[in-house]
């Protein structure tokens, strides 16, 4: 699978998703251990695979984000997504979703970094959102070293729960 890649670290490619993507869309947000933390039922039915590509494409098309697909350059096999979503004027919120062979290798860090830094450069981004499932620890560790400030809860509504939330200033890491 020869993907097309707009950014790239020493180990990673992002890519853009694609109508086409459906299954490596059902290998990401098939997985249960992937949705676990960002929906009610803890699982997508093939339904919300499908609409899931279908918001990142329009968002894209939309705003020229998404969360992109991120991949391994010496392999081309999917690791997930990491990238950018509207979250209110003038302020992105930043989401990744990574398949849990790839937990615990640096690579959440790595494109979450990435994806900062082409917010604030890029993009002319201000300022970062991001939230996380309460219960998803190692969301809080990541966006704790990568910069970002606890602001308080806000309720997720795919979740019903309400989500420990942050944010990042462009001028704190100017710092």
């Amino acid at each position: 699978m020869d993907r097309d890649f707009f950014l790239t670290t020493n180990r990673i490619g992002f890519s853009e998703w694609e109508k086409d993507d459906i299954k490596l869309a059902e290998l990401l947000w098939g997985d249960p251990d992937v949705t676990r933390f960002i929906c009610a039922s803890g699982k997508f039915s093939t339904n919300d695979i499908r609409t899931r590509l279908e918001k990142e494409i329009k968002n894209k098309s939309m705003y020229n984000i998404q969360y992109w697909p991120i991949f391994k350059l010496d392999s081309n096999e999917l690791i997930g997504c990491c990238g950018l979503k509207p979250y209110s004027k003038g302020k992105y919120e930043i989401g990744f979703h990574l398949r849990p062979k790839f937990w615990g290798q640096g690579y959440a860090m790595e494109a979450a970094k990435t994806v900062i830094n082409y917010a604030f450069t890029v993009l002319k981004a201000e300022e970062l959102f991001a939230g996380h499932n309460p219960n998803n620890i190692a969301s809080s560790k990541l966006l704790l070293k990568l910069g970002f400030s606890y602001i308080g809860d806000e309720f997720y509504e795919p979740t019903g729960l309400y989500h420990p939330s942050y944010e990042l200033k462009k001028n704190t890491l100017m710092k």
